[in-house]
């Protein structure tokens, strides 16, 4: 397992911003197909562990790979167009129909790509959500929408940063649920943060638990409940009526 080549890889990566360490020698690889859950409290360095893959910060020391390259040797454009990222918030453009947001990124690329085909793949039916704009959607069809925009380009590597967390419980489990259904047929690559352990464990095949800027502990999802360290069993404890 260790002579595979990481889809992404930190070594000794800190990130300071002033006086405060944000990320301390973290050292971390992602294979390729598996779904690596990054949990952690807020502040723990879960979102500016993904920056860094995107190339929206640089870390102060260490080093960051992206398909086996360093991300300071990468063109921004280049890396950014192999990597389909989801926020929080969805990030539509809501100038644009939904049609037209997920079109966009092959569109500058000068590649087509089939809307209806993205549209279905996240459960929107195409004939009926093409042309609607951002703000007649609900929170729950905008976030389908914001992942058929990551997928439009055919990346192979996803970042997911708290993609659901803003959604109620029924429509977060449902797409929770589809992305798990289609993410390994697929053969993506997926990091997806999250501060929600019963989340991590529907939607990861590894765990990786995130304290104070470091990783204490990055284990399959089966054995997360025997091996979790002292964080981990923290999660365990604040979730443990609802797993």
């Amino acid at each position: 397992m260790d002579s595979t080549e990481a889809v992404i890889e930190f070594e000794h990566v800190s990130y300071r911003v002033a006086d405060k360490l944000v990320l301390d020698d973290f050292s971390l690889r992602v294979l390729p197909g598996e779904s690596l859950v990054l949990l952690g409290r807020s502040g723990s360095g879960k979102t500016t562990a993904l920056r860094l893959v995107n190339g929206l910060i640089s870390p102060t020391s260490g080093v960051v790979r992206v398909l086996g390259r360093p991300v300071a040797e990468w063109n921004l454009i280049e890396l950014r167009r192999s990597i389909g990222y989801v926020i929080q918030s969805g990030g539509l453009f809501p100038h644009l129909s939904a049609g037209d947001n997920i079109a966009l990124g092959p569109k500058l690329a000068g590649r087509a790509c089939d809307v209806d085909r993205l549209l279905d793949r996240v459960g929107l039916p195409p004939a009926e959500f093409r042309q609607r704009q951002p703000h007649q959607l609900s929170g729950g069809e905008r976030q389908r929408v914001s992942v058929a925009r990551a997928l439009a380009s055919d990346p192979p590597l996803l970042l997911l940063d708290e993609p659901f967390s803003a959604l109620d419980p029924i429509t977060r489990f449902e797409l929770q649920q589809e992305f798990v259904r289609w993410r390994s047929p697929m053969g993506k690559t997926a990091v997806f943060v999250t501060h929600d352990l019963t989340e991590a464990l529907r939607v990861g095949t590894r765990i990786g638990v995130m304290v104070g800027g470091a990783l204490e502990s990055c284990v399959p999802t089966a054995d997360f409940q025997r091996f979790a360290g002292v964080e981990g069993r923290r999660f365990l404890e604040a979730f443990g009526a609802t797993l």
